[in-house]
């Protein structure tokens, strides 16, 4: 939810531990906890030294190849490091993407709508809208092996920027994270396992 809510409109900004005394059914309620737990997945992953590790990495990789690109390599690590674990859970089943969307699809709109007014997002036909949009385009499916990986950074990219790519820069940034992605296969796993660990305390 809170990634699908700033991507439906980044002006949107919800704090909804503000109105935690409104969730008072079992749908708002469930809804405010698996918003919560992104956000302590999100911070966590995001301070773990495997991010940070990983991220340093792929920017000392990917900067010499961005020289002429408007592109800032630290983002492009960022991203490229999350959309290769997105490729890896699916290369090794760890995740299956037609059964993710299936289950956003069937959300209890009715309790969302809600949860979204409650939290003073009045226009929801404009997030039910990028909802739908969002399951039928099924990205999950496209990022399979480098090749996507790298178009799904330029789609991203060039949100922010005008070309941020030349077709060399998309060839050596493929070269880069084919090679990374068999490096990365060795020892993924671990992040989601001391993730999952830090969740049951």
């Amino acid at each position: 939810m809170p990634d699908l809510v700033k991507n439906a409109r980044k002006e949107w900004s919800l704090r909804p531990e503000k109105q935690e005394a409104f969730y008072d059914d079992n749908n708002l309620s469930n809804i405010f906890e698996g918003w919560k737990r992104h956000i302590e997945v999100d911070n966590y992953f995001h301070s773990s030294d495997f991010f940070c590790r990983h991220t340093h990495n792929l920017r000392n990789l990917i900067a010499p190849i961005l020289t002429n690109s408007p592109v800032r390599p630290s983002f492009l690590a960022h991203i490229a490091l999350e959309l290769m674990l997105d490729a890896l859970l699916l290369k090794e089943a760890k995740v299956e993407a037609d059964s993710f969307y299936s289950i956003i699809a069937e959300v209890d709109r009715e309790s969302l709508e809600c949860f979204l007014e409650l939290n003073s997002v009045h226009e929801t036909e404009q997030f039910f809208k990028f909802l739908d949009e969002f399951i039928e385009a099924s990205y999950l499916n496209s990022y399979r092996d480098a090749k996507s990986v790298v178009y799904a950074l330029n789609r991203i990219c060039m949100r922010i920027w005008d070309n941020p790519f030349n077709e060399t820069q998309e060839l050596q940034l493929m070269a880069i994270l084919i090679d990374y992605q068999q490096e990365l296969q060795r020892d993924f796993m671990l992040i989601f396992e001391e993730i999952e660990s830090i969740l049951k305390r």
